[in-house]
């Protein structure tokens, strides 16, 4: 039986947390990530999980500290947002690239400077070529959801990379919604135990983690990554099922809401498809074709299914809550492009919005169904 609540994203995302109880959490604060934390350092102080809580002095500390323990063969997660995920660059690739199961919450804030706290999706953004997976979403149940079975995917043998489950700073992480909780028992029977497969605590197998790693196999480590980032795509599948099959609530690559027909589909990530959808179907009442994706998974990039998905439409409109800096437009609005040549003949249009935390409003829903044009189009942006 599911528990029926009221939690904000990061209440929600701390529950899940409690009932995945990792052995080492290493976080430091930072808005608006920081009462995820709060949250869970209560479970901590009272005994509700056996989390060893490492407070560390900065965010390249907390990833530093996730990469030792987890590559010690413990379960690690940590969370951040923005200025903090940039200040861990270096080790968010290193732990991408030492195959280490780390999940990490990032709630999406947009990055400095100016000195920003609101949401967008730069700082996400800024790491999507790192190895991680990324999984975002779209309100607070789907942000405790993505949790649980971010924890499945990274520890998957034939995956063993990091996943960043993401889910819009405020907006989401900062409003209370009605979810649904899995019971403590079948949460964890679902997580399972972690089973690493070279820890570094064995010490009657002895290895190295992160030498030096020169011209004679470093591609090679590298085409490695690469594999196990396509393997992904189908255990993020696989595992999207099972947890449907325990809650009710199955998840693949994306949702794809009232898309069979539609001339014009919108494209977008995080909290604004609900705002998308809501104006789609009034649109619809109107007698407008109209449809919207959700992309789920940004990383592995579900490009073939997605061009199946919407390729027949006549125009399609991707959001990005990301400015790109090139003329191509924002980083959602190229892969989607990339996606769909050679296999539709769609106008493709790309808009950027709500940076900063700047609302989107369902005005500007509907205005961001009537663009044309090649793009990138600066929706709802002060001249």
């Amino acid at each position: 039986m599911n528990k029926i609540v009221a939690l904000t994203g990061n209440e929600a995302a701390a529950e899940a947390m409690r009932q995945v109880d990792p052995d080492v959490v290493p976080a430091y604060p930072i808005t608006p990530q920081t009462e995820l934390m709060h949250r869970f350092t209560e479970f901590v102080a009272d005994g509700l999980v056996k989390t060893e809580m490492i407070l560390v002095e900065s965010e390249h500390s907390a990833m530093s500290a996730a990469v030792g323990a987890c590559a010690a063969g413990a379960r690690v997660m940590t969370a951040t947002s923005a200025n903090g995920l940039a200040l861990m660059w270096e080790i968010v690739y290193v732990a991408a690239s030492l195959r280490l199961p780390v999940v990490m919450t990032v709630v999406n804030r947009a990055l400095s400077g100016p000195i920003n706290i609101h949401c967008d999706h730069s700082d996400t953004m800024g790491c999507r070529d790192s190895g991680w997976i990324q999984l975002y979403g779209e309100n607070p149940q789907e942000a405790y959801d993505n949790i649980l079975q971010a924890v499945r995917i990274a520890e998957h043998p034939d995956v063993l990379l990091p996943v960043m489950p993401t889910y819009d700073g405020f907006i989401i992480s900062h409003t209370i919604e009605r979810l649904e909780i899995v019971e403590d028992a079948e949460a964890r029977r679902f997580i399972g135990k972690r089973k690493p497969l070279h820890p570094l605590l064995d010490v009657a197998h002895p290895v190295t983690y992160g030498p030096l790693d020169l011209q004679d196999y470093y591609f090679e480590h590298k085409k490695q990554q690469a594999d196990a980032m396509v393997r992904a795509k189908e255990v993020v599948r696989a595992v999207g099922r099972e947890y449907g099959a325990l809650t009710g609530r199955e998840y693949g690559f994306f949702d794809a809401h009232r898309t069979g027909d539609a001339e014009t589909v919108a494209v977008c990530l995080g909290s604004a498809a609900g705002t998308m959808k809501a104006v789609a179907d009034t649109l619809r009442a109107e007698g407008r074709k109209v449809g919207v994706l959700k992309l789920r998974m940004f990383r592995p990039f579900p490009a073939d299914e997605i061009a199946a998905a919407i390729g027949r439409a006549k125009r399609i409109v991707v959001l990005d809550r990301a400015e790109g800096f090139n003329a191509v437009g924002g980083p959602l609005g190229a892969e989607v492009k990339a996606a769909l040549y050679g296999k539709s003949s769609a106008e493709v249009v790309n808009c950027i919005y709500g940076l900063g935390g700047r609302d989107l409003s369902p005005d500007l829903a509907r205005a961001a169904f009537e663009l044309t044009g090649a793009g990138p189009v600066h929706l709802g942006v002060r001249e």
